[in-house]
C-alpha cells in the first residue's frame, strides 16, 4: 500500500478488481477552497488504454510488485520471443502481445527491460533510442522535396519508417522506439 502522496511516474497500481495501471503523469493540486487532490494519467499495463483519474490527497492506493529485469533478446521461437536473463541465464518465452511495439526494433543481442508480475510478463520496454541498419530504401532524388524531404526505409527488423532523402541502404541510424522517428546517423 502507498499513499497518493507517494505517487511517481512508472509506479504500478492495482485498482478496480485487480487491474494493473502504470502512472504516466501525476499532479498534486491544492485548490483555494476544498481539500487537496491528486490528478493522474494512468495507463492500463495490459491493454495500453490511458485514462485520467483523480484521487483525494492522502488516500491509500494498492501498489503492485513489478519485477523489472534487463534481459537479452536471443531469438524467435515460432510466435514467441525468447529472452535470456543476464544474471541467471534462464530463458523466458514472451508472446507477441506482451512484446507489443518493441517487436519493431528488436534484433538478436539487444537488451530490453522485461516487466513481470506474479510470473506473468506484462510488457517489454526498450531504451528510448536504438541503433539499426537500413535494409532497403530508394535512392533519394535531388530536388524532390514534395514529400517534405523524407522517404520510406525498411529497417533490419522489417519495420518501415521515414528517413531523410540522403540516407542510403546499409547505413546505421538511430531510431526513437516510442514514435518510430529517425533521430540521426550513427558514425561508425
Amino acid at each position: 500500500m502507498a499513499s497518493t502522496n507517494d505517487l511517481k511516474n512508472g509506479l504500478v497500481l492495482k485498482l478496480e478488481g485487480g487491474q494493473l495501471w502504470s502512472v504516466v503523469e501525476f499532479q498534486h493540486v491544492k485548490p483555494g477552497k476544498g481539500p487537496a487532490f491528486v490528478r493522474t494519467k494512468l495507463k492500463n499495463v495490459l491493454s495500453g488504454k490511458v485514462v485520467d483519474k483523480t484521487f483525494n490527497a492522502g488516500v491509500k492506493v494498492e501498489t503492485a510488485t513489478v519485477d523489472k529485469r534487463d534481459m537479452q533478446f536471443s531469438y524467435m521461437d515460432g510466435e514467441y520471443f525468447v529472452f535470456m536473463d543476464l544474471e541467471t541465464y534462464d530463458q523466458l518465452h514472451v508472446d507477441r502481445k506482451a512484446v507489443g511495439d518493441a517487436a519493431n526494433f528488436l534484433i538478436e543481442g539487444f537488451t530490453a527491460t522485461v516487466a513481470q508480475h506474479e510470473g506473468e510478463v506484462l510488457f517489454v520496454e526498450l531504451p528510448a533510442a536504438v541503433e539499426l541498419v537500413i535494409q532497403e530504401t530508394e535512392p533519394g532524388v535531388q530536388g524532390d522535396r514534395s514529400t517534405g524531404g523524407t522517404k520510406p526505409a525498411i529497417l533490419e527488423t522489417g519495420h518501415q519508417i521515414n528517413v531523410p532523402l540522403f540516407i542510403t541502404t546499409g547505413e546505421k541510424i538511430k531510431v526513437d522506439t516510442r514514435s518510430s522517428d529517425y533521430l540521426g546517423r550513427v558514425n561508425s
